[in-house]
């Protein structure tokens, strides 16, 4: 049973630390005030983006901060832009923690009798891979005598980001870890479950100081920052490229209104069964992660029911053999779920009024055959419907229909068209390409109920024609949320908020036309 979100803050709060990466001194400063106004904890001033790193700039930038302020002049052998006279640039940095700097950040490198005084954040970034020997770097890193040890590396997959949480987990002192780039993301969001000192924010989408950077919007609007804590349960969408799901908005103002301490996060795994089964046994192997579901899309959905094992999902789960749904139980145990077909035979059937053994005998045409129609396909033919397959490559649609007993046209066998319901499983009619729609007008009047699987736009070119022509229309918004309603029951044996759901999808929709 998950638990609510507590309600008294943690002893020691993992600061969110806005970095600042204007050009010149005077917008730095700006953004100081920018990220206070945001409800950052902390400011970096990255000097070494600045044209003109320059002491003299210094006292106008530290005087009265509105912020404590970290005060780093990365050198390009460690990812930043300062390339000129080390003297020079180890003399910037004592002038700053002179001027009252709240930490300076000095790369591990640097002798300890050339370090700047002051606070230390002694820290070592990798911008290629994780380290092969982190245990003894972060050993050294530990016993060099600073205030703060930091690590950055650049993350594979997410079971790097894995690693960087488990280095805090672990940590003997304040520490930063981060796994970088899109999918060592979760790093960064679960940085204040694991007690970090701090994790950083770009002050705003564009201005990232790192690569896998979030806003601090992002971090606070879209991921609950302030309610993440030591007991919070982690859910997440595994795919790639997962950069732009709608999922973690979905998910997350789920968890918020139903009072559940979870947070759901994008987790980015390359193409291939190798890079899914490796991200897996990192997860089980990190049962302190709180890990507890998945939601899986392209292109892992096989590889997800391969690895959670065909006994530990439904018999129509297995005949489509592909899954989108799993559980972690906290013993390790895997259970997983296709909740796609459900999700469009549910749709399809409450808006034409009927059970699912209603389609019984009903005439279905499903344009195209990928993953959707196949899911699609395999509900329908369990029903009972009669279905027939279109399909551009009509060897494909062959195949699919010789699984499950369906009839097999290619795409050119339309003005054929003899059906009572058509579901378009393709992407014509898809974000950007809104114009297109895989069905001529004129076929439309032929057709009693047309549903369109494609969710962005929610209004489809095919579904408006088919209204206007007088067809019964079923959206893929309604396809999208019952899927995510369906894999929210499934992970915590609640009621999902259902209008809240469907408000942030349609926000989040409306959001992706601008």
């Amino acid at each position: 049973m998950l638990s609510c979100r507590p309600v008294a803050t943690r002893a020691i709060e993992t600061a969110l630390i806005v970095s600042l990466t204007h050009p010149d001194a005077r917008a730095m400063r700006a953004g100081m005030a920018a990220a206070a106004r945001q409800g950052a904890d902390m400011v970096e001033c990255r000097l070494d983006l600045l044209e003109r790193p320059d002491p003299a700039l210094l006292p106008a930038l530290l005087k009265d901060p509105p912020l404590p302020v970290i005060v780093t002049c990365r050198p390009a052998r460690q990812g930043g832009r300062f390339s000129g006279d080390e003297a020079r640039r180890l003399a910037l940095l004592a002038e700053a923690a002179r001027l009252g700097a709240a930490y300076i950040d000095v790369e591990e490198d640097v002798p300890p009798a050339r370090r700047p005084p002051g606070r230390l954040i002694l820290s070592h970034h990798d911008f290629a891979s994780r380290p092969r020997e982190l245990d003894r770097l972060l050993a050294r890193l530990t016993s060099a005598g600073a205030d703060v040890v930091k690590v950055a590396f650049a993350a594979s997959g997410p079971e790097d980001a894995l690693a960087a949480c488990r280095i805090l987990r672990e940590a003997k002192k304040p520490t930063i870890a981060l796994a970088m780039g899109e999918t060592g993301l979760a790093s960064r969001i679960l940085a204040r479950k694991f007690g970090a000192f701090g994790t950083y924010a770009a002050l705003a989408s564009g201005a990232e100081a790192a690569p896998g950077q979030l806003s601090i919007t992002e971090m606070k609007r879209l991921y609950h920052w302030e309610a993440i804590g030591p007991e919070t349960a982690v859910y997440g969408v595994v795919g790639c490229p997962v950069a732009h799901s709608m999922s973690p908005a979905i998910h997350n103002a789920a968890f918020a209104a139903a009072g559940i301490d979870a947070v759901y996060v994008p987790l980015r795994v390359e193409p291939g069964a190798d890079n899914f089964r490796r991200f897996l046994e990192a997860v089980l192997d990190a049962p302190w992660s709180g890990l507890r579901g998945l939601s899986v899309t392209i292109p892992h959905k096989e590889n997800a029911l391969a690895r959670v094992g065909a006994g530990n999902v439904d018999e129509l789960s297995r005949r489509i053999g592909a899954i989108n749904t799993i559980r972690l139980g906290s013993d390790g145990t895997l259970r997983g779920w296709n909740t796609d077909y459900a999700a469009a035979t549910d749709a399809l059937c409450e808006a034409m009024g009927i059970s699912r053994e209603g389609l019984a005998g009903r005439k279905a045409a499903v344009l195209g055959a990928g993953g959707a129609a196949r899911a699609i396909v395999a509900a329908l033919a369990h029903y009972g419907a009669e279905v027939t397959i279109y399909n551009r490559t009509f060897a494909r649609a062959e195949k699919l229909a010789a699984e499950f007993g369906a009839a097999a046209r290619p795409l050119d066998a339309l003005e054929d068209l003899a059906a009572e319901i058509v579901i378009n499983c393709t992407s014509v009619g898809m974000h950007p390409r809104v114009e297109e729609s895989p069905l001529p007008e004129r076929l439309l009047r032929r057709v009693p109920v047309v549903f369109d699987t494609v969710y962005n736009p929610p209004q489809t070119r095919l579904l408006r024609q088919a209204g206007e022509a007088g067809c019964l229309c079923v959206a893929g918004t309604e396809m999208f949320l019952r899927q995510a309603l369906m894999q929210f029951g499934l992970w915590t044996s609640r009621p999902a908020p259902r209008e809240v759901m469907r408000r942030v999808l349609m926000e989040r929709l409306s959001e992706s036309k601008s």
